[in-house]
């Protein structure tokens, strides 16, 4: 039974980040491992509600009541064997999800929220420390294979849950080392490194095998896939970073996306490579966008020493908490939210959008000219209105455009499967999750538009289940969650 006073007695806590002169002079995660104590008492302010409505908010629908009341009694083994069977990476999401079960607590129609995400990753992380992460070995083989195109957390979700049905697992990344976006996409000081490994070194004790530097379409070729493997799983992510061709000056030297800011950044902080090519060292950086890649880049920034560094968003500033009316709970708020790149520095600037970037005479941007503006919602259809009168330029260097995703990437393999993207820049499946290529199935971003990592585990998994059923159920799959392969429009 939880403690029915726990609520009242436990104030809403996290662990306190390391301080920010400390952690912008390296690349380590912002919140150091919280104690023990705090987390139980975290963990006990949990009602056990009798309609408790995280479960709906959490996409895995994860048991997050079961595993707090193991948590407040110390059962951490137990606690960890109630997260893995519905999320087969808390590690990721304790980390990197922004947490809609939170939003979703009924504690917080009249209090703080339990703090659902901080306990999930302190569980995955005594999992790890004390050992209760084992592999877990099919215990006999189906004689079917399966090729997974893509190392993010939707494939691996997927090629966790085949293989330990008994399914031979080959996933394919084209870059050097597995973990997709997570890998060289998310900044080390969201998630280091290490963690993906520590799951790696799990599931290739399963039987997983991976293989890196494998542009599939081009070096492995859909004939081969064919060939080789009884079903294949897309799960390409959604990687076609959303630019701005039709702004004045886009070209000018300077003006980049922010994956081409993110990406030689990891890979320096991952001993790759000795420098980046769009470094903010001694710079004035404008990040256009507000959401989690725009903090990304102002976390980065910070580290390599940016001289000044100004966020723009094109929404108006949201309120501080939850406006009932409009964003009533248990729905997910549109609220201000601060990461903790904010306070590490810089400038937030809302209202806002880009008219122009502005040339110093050599090719090189110097500014970003900006005017406020209105943004409605017109028949369904997002408008934005300048106010006249309102422009203003806004000193940079650098420029990052963090304004979004346009679907998964064009590719050969699609051509040569047969599949086209469609008008979200996504892939369409039946209600099976397979495309209109016979056997090729696709899940994660690739099929629902850039998303949030639990998301993309929950198809992961979804999928994986519909994979099993195609190649005849063989063995016990770990029971997959079901969210539907009809993804929801996107809204912001």
């Amino acid at each position: 039974m939880p403690d029915p006073n726990g609520f009242l007695r436990y104030e809403r806590q996290l662990p306190q980040r390391r301080p920010v002169p400390v952690r912008i002079m390296d690349w380590r995660e912002v919140y150091p491992p919280a104690g023990e104590d705090l987390i139980r008492d975290q963990a006990t302010r949990c009602m056990d509600c009798g309609i408790p409505f995280c479960h709906d908010g959490c996409p895995l629908g994860n048991r997050i009541p079961d595993w707090n009341d193991l948590v407040r009694t110390g059962a951490w083994e137990a606690a960890a064997e109630s997260l893995h069977a519905t999320n087969n990476f808390p590690e990721f999401t304790g980390r990197l999800c922004p947490a809609p079960c939170e939003a979703a607590c009924v504690l917080g129609i009249g209090d703080d929220p339990v703090t659902i995400k901080q306990v999930e990753v302190e569980i995955a992380n005594h999992a790890f420390d004390l050992g209760y992460v084992r592999p877990q070995r099919a215990t006999s083989s189906s004689g079917k294979s399966v090729a997974v195109v893509g190392s993010g957390p939707a494939g691996l979700a997927a090629a966790q849950q085949l293989a330990r049905a008994g399914h031979a697992v080959t996933v394919f990344e084209r870059d050097d080392r597995i973990g997709g976006l997570m890998r060289y996409g998310i900044p080390d000081f969201k998630i280091e490194k290490h963690v993906i490994d520590a799951r790696l070194a799990q599931m290739e004790a399963e039987g997983v095998i991976f293989q890196t530097g494998v542009h599939v379409g081009v070096d492995v070729t859909a004939d081969d896939l064919r060939e080789r493997f009884d079903a294949v799983l897309l799960a390409c992510g959604a990687l076609a970073g959303r630019d701005a061709p039709e702004t004045p000056g886009r070209a000018l030297r300077g003006v980049h996306l922010a994956m081409d800011h993110l990406v030689p950044a990891n890979r320096m902080v991952a001993g790759l490579q000795d420098g980046t090519p769009v470094d903010a060292a001694g710079k004035h950086v404008v990040i256009i966008g507000g959401g989690d890649t725009g903090a990304d880049c102002l976390g980065v920034a910070h580290r390599q020493g940016a001289a000044a560094v100004v966020q723009l968003d094109q929404y108006p500033l949201p309120p501080s908490a939850r406006a009932g009316a409009v964003h009533p709970w248990p729905t997910w708020p549109v609220i201000l939210r601060n990461y903790p790149a904010h306070e590490e520095g810089g400038d937030r600037v809302f209202g806002v959008a880009v008219q122009e970037f502005v040339d110093d005479g050599s090719g090189q941007v110097s500014a970003v000219r900006v005017a406020d503006v209105m943004v409605e919602r017109v028949d369904g259809r997002r408008t934005v209105t300048v106010a006249e009168g309102t422009e203003r330029d806004i000193r940079a260097d650098l420029v990052l455009l963090a304004i979004g995703f346009d679907g998964t990437e064009e590719s050969p393999l699609l051509e040569q499967f047969g599949v086209r993207r469609n008008g979200r820049g996504v892939l369409d499946t039946d209600d099976g999750w397979q495309t209109s290529a016979p056997g090729v199935f696709v899940a994660g971003d690739m099929h629902r538009g850039a998303s949030l990592i639990v998301w993309a585990i929950a198809e992961g998994r979804a999928a994986a289940a519909a994979v099993h059923t195609y190649l005849g159920s063989h063995g016990d799959l770990p029971a997959p969650v079901e969210p539907s392969s009809q993804p929801l429009a996107a809204t912001r």
